[in-house]
């Protein structure tokens, strides 16, 4: 994969951690010389109707992974807008069950790649080899547990990279260089950069050292580099492809459906891509 976030632009082809669709999904953005989108939608809200279609309408809309994030009640790494989407669709009853059939649905009508957004709670509540199971049985492709930092609970994680979904993990900007290249390396099919400290949410500008930080990610990681945390504009889409594989978009989606419904947010999705298609 082309790589302007490295040092004189020079190319790097990351090695798939996996097999399946992730990996197939940046192979081909790196042949095409693209770059990633990957949006968060919270399962649930405002309803499951509304995450059925926001779904559908975001894999049309040019969404290379979706992030389809499991409702909890106490979302610590995420800011309000999360937070209220998140309590929203509790409020509403939603649960991991709702959530496994909203992307068996999914995955009937397309073949986009879904990484499920989950806390430990709801994975160990249900059990993890039946989470798993289950997940997979769903057309899951990958899992992004939160707080679940490297080394912090070994069996959990060796089962995890063991199982059929990908184990994508975080790094933040106070993450120590060293440590940043373990995990990296410890990820499958991407790596999480968070653009900035602090919880999600949809940013005014980016940090002006975010493109150096993510370019230095991207030299020692494996696996492509995805960027989120604050990305919300077509201004922010375009900094983040010119400095990783792909952006992360979720609190500003979630925002543009409150204010404008579906086809409001995903007139934003489209928005992304194309200013995504714009770095060269």
């Amino acid at each position: 994969m082309s790589r302007v976030c490295r040092p004189m632009a020079s190319p790097r082809v990351a090695p798939p951690a996996g097999n399946g669709r992730i990996a197939a999904r940046f192979a081909a953005l790196g042949a095409q010389g693209r770059r990633g989108f990957i949006p968060y939608v919270t399962a649930g809200y405002p309803t499951l109707y509304h995450t059925r279609a926001l779904l559908a309408g975001l894999a049309d809309a040019g969404a290379d992974v979706i992030e389809l994030g499991i409702p909890f009640s106490d979302p610590m790494a995420d800011g309000p807008t999360i937070q209220r989407s998140s309590q929203g669709a509790l409020d509403r009853g939603t649960t991991v069950s709702d959530v496994l059939e909203v992307l068996a649905e999914l995955r009937d009508a397309s073949d986009v790649p879904v990484v499920i957004f989950s806390y430990l709670n709801p994975i160990h509540s249900r059990g993890v080899e039946n989470f798993i199971r289950e997940a997979v049985d769903a057309g899951a492709d990958g899992i992004l547990p939160t707080d679940l930092p490297l080394g912090a609970d070994p069996a959990l994680e060796a089962a995890l990279e063991a199982c059929p979904l990908d184990l994508v993990r975080l790094i933040a900007p106070t993450t120590d260089p060293v440590r940043a290249a373990e995990i990296a390396r410890a990820s499958q099919g991407f790596v999480y950069y968070i653009a900035r400290t602090g919880v999600t949410g949809a940013g005014a500008e980016l940090r002006a050292e975010l493109a150096r930080e993510a370019g230095a990610v991207c030299a020692v990681s494996p696996v492509p580099v995805a960027v989120g945390f604050g990305v919300s504009t077509a201004e922010h889409a375009r900094a983040v492809g010119a400095a990783a594989d792909a952006a992360v978009v979720g609190s500003a989606l979630v925002d543009r459906l409150d204010e404008g419904g579906v086809a409001g947010a995903l007139e934003l999705a489209r928005e992304l891509r194309a200013a995504l298609d714009e770095v060269a």
